[in-house]
């Protein structure tokens, strides 16, 4: 309860004070009575306070309370009674008592509950209501509500609660602006409030402005906003239910139309159309056109299949169904070197050349001029000429008949049946084509087993495949090209520029490399033709079974004396591998020629037997005399080794090393380079022996007579030195007494004259400190001075400036609040309480603490004035 008891008793007597009350058991009873105040109540013994005291419930004005079990009241308002005297009451009921009914406070009977303390009624503002619904039945000023109704009270008003009825929620008003709408839908039928009749789920727009208010069985779903229209904007809508729209039009489920700013320059959604999309304006230009397709008819229905051509200055929203072909697209504008390559798709009459297409028709239209291809004709590809130097081609194919051919050194279009053709070649070759074969010739470094070229050229780049491929052969090379067509080679000798046809390709030339040789260690597209060297390395066995090693270099070029001879140029391509063939078949004559000879006469001619067995030997005839005319025959080593095959010729042979591969032939040879120059060195030692013996004796007699010579001198020297030692002792004696006086003397003066400058050092360092204590005390007492003056001057000026901004606060305090404010202020308090005094008709008055005595012996003949009635006043005290 919100009011507040009075401290419990815990006596037999308990006062209750007005509008206070008690409940008191009777214990034998067992009846709860109550007791009102004022009045004292004495408790017997068989009774008890169960409640109280207790202050009876206010109902202020514009406020009401809920008592649980009420008591039950007659006509008039009295309480009934059992016949043991206790109050009836309502059990399970709800009383709700109000200002008008219960204007007195009241007590609780027993068996009341405050159900719910003393609230304020609810206040409806304007533009809102309170839903209600009613628990129980009951009829309200005429109205018959059944439990479960709902009903709105709407303001402004004050709602007065009822037992029957429950507060829902509060509900606000809803404002709809401009270009808004509401939409409700509805719980239940009901009768809105334009008195349409609306079915249970019903949905529906409220578009007019201001408040809305919606009704008990109404929910607002949602506020719809207006789509604002332009003239580059409209709304493709859907219709989900067959209905009437806005303009007056029958739309049925699933129809799809466009609101453009023609109707309407805004929009609100019907609760039965559906945006499917924003659809802005297409615009072409003078320059530009569009297919658009399966277009709306005028009847509004999509013409499926067809396709409408429109062309710029043009601006249109495309219908529901519309979609452009390939969006909107560019006038073609040819120049003199381009064209388009064109196909009928439905067969029509062509304006421009005077004839009927038929499908699949294919022709080209060339420049300079511009075109937009109709609905039936697709534009397959755009053609431009391709300017080609002399040096330079590309390769076409007639789609028609399949043959390929190549285009040099004129600028060319292709027509509406050919197309580039891309040549293929193996990897090999295309790596080839862009190295140098004079300058990246797989020679190596050494002939070790190195495998990088001694250039490395840069990765190549793409090559166009429909481009004419082209070689440059270097100077004193060759290359050969085959024809697969027509079963032909041919030969190119450098430097010279190689374009292949369609059916031509090169031949790749794979050489043995490294040392020792192997096969399959080079491959380029151009054989040069030399002069060059390669190095090899062989194993041989002498006659008396000798293993050795040779590594030789030979000198070679191909001889070609005519160019122009195709069988003489065929035969350099008629060995795959020269260089392998070559060193095999002179290590098979080296070999051979070696077999025949012992180790030491091969040792000895080597150079010889090996250039004889590689290039043979020729007789040459000699003349022996003058007078006698017959000649004899020499024999002479060739020149030159020729392999009749391709022509190589063989020059001449270096040799660069010979090594024994056998262990026992390499351990005698070393041995006998060991005894060699074993032998050399001990000749060489014995000489050198003899030499030293010699020089030895010639220095010992030379040694003799030096020490001789020395032990003669030393005699003398000896002599002098006696002398010497003799003349010092003496002039060591008197040295040493002379040099003790004296050195006495002199250390006697030194200690006095160091004792003087010690004792003047002293006294000068006292003077020093002192005069340097009495400067740092000065200096001290000097910024001490000169602290406290300043910190006192600040202070000065710091008091100065607060007088200054107290009298200047003060001033501007006065100046705000006024004399005559001032003045008044100063003379409230004594004319407040003569003002009181006269209030109460007072005359004097004393107020005393009782604790300072006061004098009254000439107090009371001054209050007995002549005339004064000194009757005491009374008093009332209302309340």
């Amino acid at each position: 309860m919100s009011s507040k008891s009075l401290p419990p008793q815990t006596d037999a007597v308990y006062r209750i004070a007005p509008y206070y009350y008690i409940h008191v058991l009777d214990l034998n009873t067992n009846v709860t009575r109550l007791e009102i105040g004022p009045k004292t109540f004495v408790k017997l013994d068989n009774e008890t306070v169960s409640i109280g005291p207790e202050k009876m419930i206010t109902v202020p004005s514009g406020h009401y309370c809920v008592v649980e079990n009420p008591v039950v009241r007659n006509e008039i308002g009295q309480v009934y009674f059992d016949d043991n005297g206790q109050a009836k009451l309502s059990h399970a009921d709800l009383d709700i008592r109000l200002e008008k009914d219960y204007k007195e406070p009241f007590p609780l009977y027993p068996g009341e509950v405050l159900r719910q303390s003393v609230t304020p009624l609810k206040h409806v503002a304007a533009n809102s209501a309170l839903r209600l619904k009613a628990v129980l039945d009951f009829d309200g000023n005429g109205e018959q509500r059944n439990a479960g109704d709902e009903w709105l009270f709407e303001g402004p008003g004050t709602y007065t609660p009822r037992k029957e009825v429950s507060v829902e929620e509060q509900i606000c008003a809803t404002v709809i602006t401009s270009n808004q709408a509401i939409r409700l839908s509805a719980k239940k039928e009901i009768i809105d409030r334009m008195g349409e009749h609306r079915v249970t789920g019903e949905n529906w727009l409220v578009k007019k402005s201001g408040a809305y208010l919606p009704l008990a069985y109404e929910t607002v779903v949602n506020v719809e906003n207006a789509h604002v229209l332009t003239d580059k904007k409209a709304l493709h809508l859907r219709a989900l239910k067959t209905f009437t729209d806005d303009f007056g039009q029958t739309r049925k489920n699933g129809d799809e139309w466009l609101v453009t700013t023609e109707q309407t320059e805004t929009h609100i959604l019907n609760v039965y159309e559906q945006l499917v999309a924003h659809v802005h304006i297409t615009t072409l230009n003078s320059r530009q056109y569009c297919v658009i397709l399966n277009p709306v008819s005028a009847d509004g229905k999509n013409q499926l299949g067809k396709k409408k051509l429109l062309v710029g200055e043009k601006s249109f929203f495309l219908q529901p169904g519309e979609q452009l072909e390939k969006g909107v697209q560019d006038v073609y504008i040819l120049g003199e070197d381009e064209g388009l390559i064109l196909k009928c798709i439905i067969s029509f009459d062509d304006e421009l050349d005077k004839m009927t297409r038929t499908p699949g028709d294919r022709w080209m239209i060339k420049g300079p001029r511009d075109y937009i291809p109709p609905t039936q004709v697709e534009v397959l590809m755009r053609r431009k000429a391709i300017p080609l130097d002399e040096n330079e081609g590309i390769y076409v194919r007639n789609i028609k008949t399949g043959r390929v051919r190549a285009v040099v050194g004129a600028t060319y279009m292709l027509t509406q049946v050919e197309e580039l053709w891309n040549k293929e070649l193996p990897p090999e070759i295309e790596q080839l084509l862009h190295k140098d074969a004079s300058a990246d010739r797989i020679v190596r470094k050494s002939d070790t087993d190195v495998k990088t070229p001694i250039t490395s050229s840069p990765q190549p780049k793409k090559r166009d495949k429909f481009k004419l491929v082209t070689y440059r052969v270097p100077h004193n090379a060759a290359v050969q090209v085959y024809d697969y067509k027509a079963k032909h080679s041919r030969i190119v000798f450098g430097p010279e520029l190689v374009m292949l046809g369609p059916d031509e390709q090169f031949t790749l030339i794979n050489l043995s490399g490294c040392v020792p040789k192997k096969p399959n260690q080079i491959r380029s597209l151009a054989l040069l033709l030399g002069p060059d060297f390669f190095t090899d390395i062989m194993d041989i066995e002498t006659a008396d079974h000798a293993r050795l090693s040779l590594q030789l270099s030979y000198s070679w070029f191909f001889d070609i004396s005519d160019r122009t001879n195709e069988k003489e140029a065929a035969k350099l391509f008629s060995v795959p591998d020269f260089i392998g063939d070559a060193t095999k078949a002179i290590a098979s004559r080296i070999r051979g020629a070696v077999a025949g000879v012992q180790f030491d006469d091969f040792h000895k001619n080597s150079a010889n037997i090996i250039r004889a067995s590689v290039f043979g030997v020729e007789l040459v005839p000699e003349t022996t005399t003058s007078t006698d005319k017959q000649s004899t025959s020499q024999p002479r080593v060739r020149d030159r080794f020729v392999f009749q095959q391709n022509n190589l010729v063989l020059t001449s042979i270096d040799i660069q090393s010979i090594e024994p591969v056998d262990q026992r032939t390499r351990d005698a040879l070393q041995k006998s380079v060991q005894l060699a120059i074993e032998i050399t060195t001990m000749s060489q030692e014995a000489s050198a022996k003899h030499e030293a013996s010699r020089r030895e004796q010639e220095a010992k007699g030379l040694l003799e007579r030096h020490r001789i010579k020395d032990e003669a001198g030393a005699e003398e020297i000896r002599r002098a030195l006696l002398e010497l030692q003799a003349i010092s002792a003496a002039v060591e004696s008197t040295g040493h007494a002379k040099a003790d006086a004296q050195s006495r003397a002199e250390s006697a003066r030194i200690e006095g004259e160091s004792t003087v400058e010690q004792a003047r050092l002293k006294a000068e360092a006292s003077r020093i400190e002192a005069e340097a204590e009495l400067e740092r005390l000065k200096v001290l007492h000097e910024a001490e001075i000169k602290f406290l003056k300043q910190q006192n001057e600040h202070e000065i000026n710091k008091k100065q400036h607060l007088s200054q901004i107290e009298i200047e606060k003060f001033r501007r305090q006065v100046e705000a609040i006024g004399a005559e404010t001032i003045q008044a202020i100063a003379t409230s308090g004594p004319e407040t309480q003569v003002k009181l005094l006269q209030a109460l008709g007072l005359q004097s008055t004393l107020i005393t603490d009782g604790r300072s005595p006061i004098n009254l012996m000439s107090f009371g003949q001054n209050l007995l004035g002549d005339g004064v009635d000194i009757t005491p006043k009374k008093r009332v005290i209302k309340g």
